[in-house]
This record gives structure tokens, C-alpha cells and sequence, in this order.
């Protein structure tokens, strides 16, 4: 099958990057002709486009289209300029658009319909963040029945990753056409400790969160938490990950807090090796977002034996299989967040339990299982 990825970012750090590129390279390995079509946007949070992206990535071709941010006014919904002549002019045996409210989805859906070619979607679908203004929460409803009555009414396929996730997009989008297909991860490369090498300087038994440093991370409680643990119990944090704004008004709240000398900005890390071993290095892995679709840094935490503590939102419980294989606490609630982290740093059966039980849950989500429930649907697509 000759098959297009279409995504604002690629070769980029985030979840939907990973996803797509770990799709399409092993869809590309298994046989299949893919591509990959996306911005020249690197970082989303800053509106950073760039030039000079290398050709292929993974062996994959890429091929990259000037970005617009915005269309409508107030509304950031991104467009690629050339999108819709370049699908029309390759022969694709099914097109798979990635994210929600924006404007590729809807041109790569134009095109499919037009055509008549098989139409995947994978929504990645975020709410409103529950602190956003009314007019802007309206403004994104507004934006999830457009794209219920357009892009996901010509679709074939919506794919969703957890069970949370369909059911808010059943809300707006034909529910008979939703597929739960949860992401994965490269087990066998966690499954090598030896071969990863963390950077130097880092402080012993410190407690990790790894993401976009990002207004939605909820890092401002994770800090509060912090502070609240006793003194002589105060573990350092790392906080690992490219900055989208927050760092400013983090360093100041630590300032503020009187933990500034516990608290590491290690940035953003290009090694996958360097990344996982300081994953592993963890005592803690804490993930206080205010909305998570799915979470794979999760995964990635219990592959690397290292306990979780999340906020139950969003797809966590699922993938913390409702509280089993890491400790769920409220979204914003620092109380509980400090005394799950605490928890974790003082009662060694409760760690036991919490890796043990991690690895197992990760056990069948190797990325090789997410492949093939892809496949067989573009298969059973094409075929149709």
C-alpha cells in the first residue's frame, strides 16, 4: 500500500510526532510505501518554523509545507499552504490525517473525499483546558461539531487511543466509525539498561517529569507539592523537556517557594539513550497535567522500573489500569500530590508493588502491536 501521514509536526519532539514516526517506520519496514507530509513548524508553543529539515527521517521521504497560523480570527486552527495540490497530485492508497481542530485534517479530508481514497483520521483529541475563558471554551466547541460534520462525517476511520477519548469524541463524531488503538513503546530498546548513559551532574534520588514545560503540565503544583514535603525529605526534581513559555514563571515560583536549589531545568534531551537512562534514573516519575489523551511518558516510566505517581485525568487511569500500576491523585490538588510522592520515597513495598506491577502493564504495549491494528484497518479500508 502506498500511504501519507499527514501532520503539523514531524521530527519533532511530542506525542503525536512519536506516534506518527513510529507508525510509519515500521509500516515502512514491514513492506508498505509510506509517507510522511508536514509544516515547516518545529515548535508549537513559540510558533517556531524552520528550514533545512533533512529529506527522510527513519527512511521515511518527508515532504514539508509552509505553515499559517491562523484563519479565522481568534481562532489558531494552522493551514499548510500546497497541502491539497500536492495529496491531489500523488496516487495514495489511503490518507491518515493527525490532530484535532486543525486545518490539515480538514484539507487532507477534501482531497480524500474528492477522490474517493480511504480516510483515516487520528484526533489525539484535547478539551478546553478548564481554565480557559468561556468565550474561548465556546469557540473550541464550536470547532469540535465542525469537524464532527465535516472532516470526521467524510472519514472512515476515527482513531482514538483510549476508551476516555472515544467517548468524548462520540460526542460530536459518528461513533460508529471510532477505533481504540492504544500507542506503544520500543520494549526491546528498554529492555537494555547497559546501553544507556545518563548525562552528568544529575542529583541522587531525585523525582522526574518529562514533557513540554507547558502551561497544561500543571508544574506549578508539582513545585507547590514539592515544597510541602518536610525539609529533611525534600527530594531534588528534574524537570526534562523543551520549554513552551513556563520556565520564566516556574524559576520564579521556586524562587518564591524557597526550592530553587532543588530544582534542575535539564532542557530538552536529543539522545534516546540519554533520555531513557534518565527515565531510569528516577526515584519518582510525577505527571500532574490537566489533561493527558493518553500519556506516553508513562509507558516509558514503568518500562525503566520507575514508580508513577499521575492526575486522573484524561486517559491516565487506563493507562495506569485504574490506579493499579501507579498512584492517581486530583489534578491541582497539591496535598494529595505531595503525599503520593512521599508515599513513594518512604514505603519500599509500596515502590515494589508500583514497578512490579508497571512492567507488566507495559508487557503488550510494544509498539509492534499498534502497528499491526493499523494495518489490518488501512487493509480492511483499502480492501473496502
Amino acid at each position: 500500500m502506498k500511504i501519507v501521514h499527514v501532520s503539523l509536526r514531524f521530527d519533532a519532539p511530542g506525542g503525536v510526532e512519536t506516534n506518527v514516526r513510529e507508525v510509519a517506520k515500521r509500516l515502512r519496514s514491514g513492506g508498505d510505501d509510506v509517507h510522511v507530509f508536514a509544516s515547516d513548524l518545529y515548535d508549537e508553543g513559540r510558533w517556531e518554523r524552520r528550514t533545512g529539515f533533512a529529506p527522510t527521517v527513519d527512511g521515511i521521504p518527508v515532504r514539508r509545507f509552509p505553515v499559517t497560523k491562523r484563519v479565522v480570527p481568534f481562532v489558531t486552527m494552522p493551514m499548510m499552504g500546497g497541502l491539497v495540490d500536492a495529496l491531489r497530485e500523488e496516487r495514495f492508497d489511503l490518507i491518515h490525517a493527525h490532530s484535532h481542530r486543525y486545518g490539515h485534517v480538514l484539507e487532507a479530508a477534501a482531497v480524500a473525499r474528492r477522490r474517493g481514497v480511504p480516510f483515516v483520521v487520528s484526533t489525539h483529541y484535547h478539551p478546553a483546558d478548564r481554565n480557559d475563558r468561556a468565550l474561548h471554551r465556546g469557540l473550541l466547541r464550536c470547532q469540535d461539531v465542525v469537524f464532527g460534520m465535516t472532516a470526521y462525517r467524510a472519514a472512515d476511520a476515527l482513531v482514538v487511543e483510549t476508551e476516555r477519548e472515544a467517548a468524548l469524541v462520540r460526542e460530536f463524531a459518528p461513533a460508529s466509525k471510532v477505533h481504540v488503538i492504544p500507542p506503544g513503546l520500543d520494549l526491546a530498546a528498554w529492555s537494555h539498561p547497559e546501553n544507556d548513559v545518563p548525562p552528568a551532574g544529575l542529583p541522587s534520588g531525585y523525582v522526574l517529569f518529562a514533557g513540554r514545560l507547558a502551561p497544561n503540565k500543571g508544574l506549578s503544583f508539582l513545585l507547590r507539592a514539592l515544597a510541602a514535603l518536610p525539609a529533611r525529605e525534600r527530594p531534588p526534581l528534574v524537570l526534562l523537556g523543551r520549554d513552551w513559555g513556563e520556565r520564566p514563571a516556574l524559576e520564579a515560583l521556586a524562587g518564591q517557594l524557597g526550592i530553587a536549589d532543588r530544582v534542575v531545568f535539564l532542557g530538552h534531551v536529543d539522545s534516546d539513550a540519554t533520555y531513557r537512562a534518565v527515565v531510569r534514573g528516577a526515584s519518582v516519575f510525577v505527571l500532574p497535567s490537566e489533561w493527558e489523551a493518553f500519556g506516553l511518558v508513562l509507558l516509558e516510566a514503568m518500562a525503566g522500573g520507575v514508580p508513577v505517581v499521575a492526575t486522573s485525568v484524561g486517559g491516565v487511569p487506563e493507562v495506569l489500569a485504574g490506579g493499579s500500576a501507579g498512584h492517581l491523585v486530583p489534578y491541582a490538588d497539591v496535598d494529595a500530590l505531595a503525599k503520593a510522592i512521599r508515599t513513594v520515597q518512604t514505603d519500599p513495598a509500596d515502590r515494589a508493588r508500583l514497578v512490579a506491577a508497571g512492567r507488566a502493564r507495559v508487557a503488550d504495549l510494544d509498539w509492534s502491536h499498534a502497528v499491526a491494528r493499523h494495518q489490518a484497518l488501512y487493509r480492511s479500508l483499502v480492501r473496502g
